[in-house]
């Protein structure tokens, strides 16, 4: 088991497990009766299904992308959407890349011969072309929309020092700027944010560990807008801090909750879409207890402005709830893909395995005005 989003870091409960669990809630009983199956706590409008505000509300679609008899995602970790707006499906499955159309039909899978070692995250250049990062194996691939592999960043398998800010050593995941360079971010055992020419020449890398800003946390995300601004996602620093395209720091955004997906529109006005995780002690102290997380968060990207939290109830498979949103993508009409790594995440949490699989994959569709 890593020590990445699957939260193993258990240990700040102590270990929690179900029967601590149990025994704080005979000390301090929660209302909710959905918790243990749901997350519990009131939906944020009189229907769960819907959640956003303002501009940004959006429709949960139930059901979406459902997989072939027999496959499985054990749990989506990545999400990104082609110019077509097919969608591709980064997983820990036995089958690692799963295609959808818009309307959630199966339309192929590949990757199975690849050598992926642990799916982490997923991202598409203008050309269709993807960008699939494996943490564990140390790599980013290069692939086709088929699954032919490109090129490869990084010596599969073979760490970098930990902490020495060579490349890699569990890296997350990658973004593309407008020219074509390639940003890779190498956040769980290096403090560092890695700089490539389109052809994967290493360019310049910047960050070290610590809170100041150009430091970083546990670098999780990253991604360009239109006119190369680049947006990490310090998870455990509990900030987006936005830099230039050579790693000159030039603002960050607080106030997020452990922001670990992270989707950034292109156009004028861009939007950030922030996949947050839910708090350490979302188990204990926080249990039940709304605004918290998970969720995710649109973000006025030039202003840092906060214009909407989708979601508001606390943890759960419910209408309107998430685990841990983990990867977040954007099609042509708006609509949002949410994957999750609900599996490691709980497990991490609760000090044991959910007795089925977990929803790890969610479509919410753009509501007009």
């Amino acid at each position: 088991m890593c020590q990445l989003c699957n939260h193993a870091r258990h240990r700040r409960f102590g270990g929690t497990s179900i029967r601590k669990v149990r025994q704080f809630d005979a000390k301090y009983p929660v209302k909710s009766t959905q918790f243990e199956a749901a997350g519990g706590s009131s939906p944020q409008t009189s229907d769960p299904a819907v959640v956003g505000s303002g501009h940004y509300r959006y429709r949960v679609l139930t059901g979406w992308g459902a997989l072939p008899p027999g496959m499985s995602f054990v749990e989506a970790t990545a999400v990104c959407v082609d110019s077509k707006d097919n969608v591709y499906v980064f997983n820990r499955g036995a089958h690692p890349v799963i295609v959808f159309d818009r309307d959630g039909n199966f339309l192929r899978s590949w990757g199975e011969d690849i050598g992926f070692t642990r799916a982490h995250g997923a991202a598409v250049g203008p050309d269709d072309l993807l960008y699939l990062t494996d943490d564990q194996g140390h790599t980013v691939r290069k692939c086709t929309t088929g699954g032919k592999v490109l090129m490869t960043i990084g010596m599969p398998d073979k760490p970098a020092p930990r902490f020495s800010g060579e490349p890699f050593n569990l890296c997350t995941h990658t973004a593309l700027s407008p020219r074509g360079d390639i940003y890779v971010a190498d956040g769980y055992h290096n403090a560092r944010v890695h700089k490539y020419s389109p052809d994967g020449k290493l360019l310049l890398s910047w960050g070290e560990p610590g809170t100041a800003p150009g430091q970083f946390n546990l670098v999780h995300n990253i991604a360009c807008d239109e006119e190369g601004w680049v947006y990490v996602a310090d998870r455990e620093n509990h900030r987006v801090q936005v830099f230039d395209g050579n790693g000159k720091y030039h603002r960050q955004w607080n106030n997020l909750a452990r922001p670990c997906g992270l989707y950034v529109t292109r156009g004028a006005d861009p939007l950030a879409i922030i996949g947050e995780l839910a708090p350490d002690n979302v188990a204990t102290f926080s249990r039940g207890v709304p605004n918290l997380g998970p969720r995710v968060t649109i973000v006025d990207a030039r202003k840092g402005e906060i214009l909407a939290y989708v979601g508001t109830q606390t943890l759960g498979e419910g209408p309107g709830q998430f685990i841990a949103p983990h990867g977040i993508a954007r099609d042509s009409r708006g609509d949002i893909y949410v994957a999750e790594v609900s599996t490691t995440y709980w497990k991490g949490t609760f000090g044991s395995k959910p007795d089925h699989e977990l929803r790890s994959l969610q479509k919410l569709i753009r509501l007009k005005d």
